[in-house]
């Protein structure tokens, strides 16, 4: 029967979709329950955080603007995707339920990668927003649009795929590149996608965003008064933070990858943190560094603050 599946694998004549993955990350590590119960503290901490932020802008009429509609659909985009991911981490491995049905693994990679993907190119219309002013819901329509159709296609791709060998995916998620690599007939194609991915999600991403602040400090180079100058990059902190804690982990993980090795845990913890962190600190960096967010919850907490007003 083996020689059979093999045969038919050559002449690409069936395809082996296997019932059930096996997912192999934290594997051999001590103490990871403490790690599981960190991973669970920023959950909280992420949906409480991302969620009163949202609350904020919905509910105060004045925060309806192109800048804040942004900022509603990254933390939008951050609470996606945490639950996306830590909950079915928590429950994988918390509960050692590491065998994971063969549709549901495409469900998960897709939601997984699909909020990154959004997370990222959300990143990027942040920046232009502080270069021009431009029809946001547009830019932000098409982001959600075209990375539900990349992601949907690469996940797609999987479905033609035979799994004839192992079932036992190198991570501590359904991850695109882990899941494809255990296939046992031509992978070309989604090497291809899978290139295109991460060149689109990864690094075009950045080099946007770096472009955009050189036209943005060619621009406050023209501004003769210091303190408007200063104003000015003062506006553009938040958003520099927030791209260099989503980039840096993830871009530096990847090229080190590429170019040395890693150990398999010391990825896996470095990927769970990429992927988890942001989303954590998202709400509260852009709530601290913003005074309109700030005053606004001030007024909602204490509102004898009004009278003082």
């Amino acid at each position: 029967m083996g020689e059979e599946i093999k045969v038919a694998n050559k002449i690409n004549a069936t395809f082996v979709r296997p019932a059930t993955f096996y997912l192999n990350g934290f594997s051999n590590i001590p103490y990871t329950k403490f790690y599981y119960v960190f991973l669970c503290f920023i959950y909280i901490v992420t949906v409480l955080g991302n969620s009163f932020l949202m609350s904020v802008i919905y509910l105060v009429k004045t925060l309806h603007t192109p800048k804040y509609m942004i900022v509603f659909n990254l933390a939008l985009t951050d609470l996606c995707g945490s639950t996306a991911l830590i909950p079915k981490v928590l429950d994988t491995f918390l509960f050692d339920r590491r065998y994971i049905v063969y549709e549901a693994c495409l469900s998960y990679m897709f939601f997984v990668w699909f909020f990154a993907f959004v997370q990222s190119w959300t990143l990027v219309t942040m920046s232009y927003d502080r270069l021009i002013a431009i029809s946001i819901a547009v830019i932000l329509l098409f982001v959600w649009v075209f990375s539900l159709s990349l992601l949907a296609a690469a996940v797609g791709l999987i479905d033609r795929l035979s799994f004839c060998g192992s079932l036992v995916v190198q991570s501590f998620f359904c991850d695109h590149g882990p899941v494809y690599y255990l296939a046992c007939n031509d992978t070309s194609l989604n090497d291809t996608i899978a290139d295109l991915v991460i060149i689109i999600v990864m690094f075009l991403p950045p080099v946007l965003i770096v472009l955009t602040y050189v036209c943005i400090a060619i621009a406050l180079s023209r501004i003769a008064s210091g303190v408007e100058r200063l104003k000015a990059l003062k506006t553009c902190t938040s958003h520099l933070i927030l791209v260099a804690l989503f980039f840096l982990p993830l871009v530096g993980t990847n090229i080190a990858v590429i170019i040395s090795y890693i150990h398999p845990n010391a990825r896996i913890f470095n990927s769970t943190l990429t992927h988890t962190i942001p989303a954590l600190l998202n709400p509260i960096i852009y709530s601290l560094k913003t005074e309109e967010v700030v005053h606004m919850f001030c007024l909602y907490a204490f509102p004898n603050l009004r009278i003082a007003h």
